[in-house]
């Protein structure tokens, strides 16, 4: 599992158009979904916090919370572009943030209301998406460009749900520019 900053060490160009998207409208907005106790899907819109540490979330005492308590498991998605369509993805595992002195910093950056219950969690980085859809064409058909980060290290079902079978392989990942269906 990486960290923000190892995520963004080792691609710095997709972290950074990663990062611009979700903070489009200024603080971070996005779609958190998570694994509620029946194994369904949860999504609620949340404001991510980036910082050169790592990617964080504050999480209200609600059933959202309780799912990354019990089953880490997550995905981010940035909120939509109403320029574009193009659209940021980051999958891992979230963990609850003890340390005082990062949960003070993280609180300052993101603005956090000290009289609210809410806990903070940092998000490792398994999987990283970024789809662009700028008009590139091919054959005359306008195709999105797609560009997949996968942690090395990580092994579980979200990186391995990440990998589809005719995805051509890049550096770290996938580069891909084949219409989406």
């Amino acid at each position: 599992m990486a960290s923000w900053s190892e995520f963004a060490a080792d691609e710095p160009r997709l972290a950074d158009e990663i990062r611009l998207l979700l903070q489009q409208y200024g603080p971070g907005f996005g779609y958190l979904a998570t694994v509620r106790a029946d194994g369904g899907p949860r999504v609620h819109p949340v404001s991510p916090v980036i910082t050169d540490g790592g990617l964080y979330c504050f999480v209200i005492d609600s059933p959202k919370r309780r799912d990354l308590e019990r089953d880490g498991r997550y995905a981010l998605h940035s909120f939509p572009a109403e320029e574009s369509d193009d659209e940021a993805y980051v999958a891992g595992r979230a963990r609850p943030v003890t340390d005082p002195a990062i949960v003070a910093q993280v609180a300052a950056l993101g603005r956090a209301a000290p009289q609210v219950d809410w806990r903070l969690f940092e998000f490792t980085v398994d999987v990283a998406m970024l789809t662009r859809r700028d008009q590139t064409t091919y054959l005359g058909v306008s195709r999105p460009q797609v560009r997949v980060w996968l942690d090395p290290q990580a092994t579980g079902p979200t990186r391995r749900a990440a990998v589809a079978p005719e995805a051509r392989r890049g550096r770290h990942g996938f580069d891909t520019r084949r219409p989406a269906a």
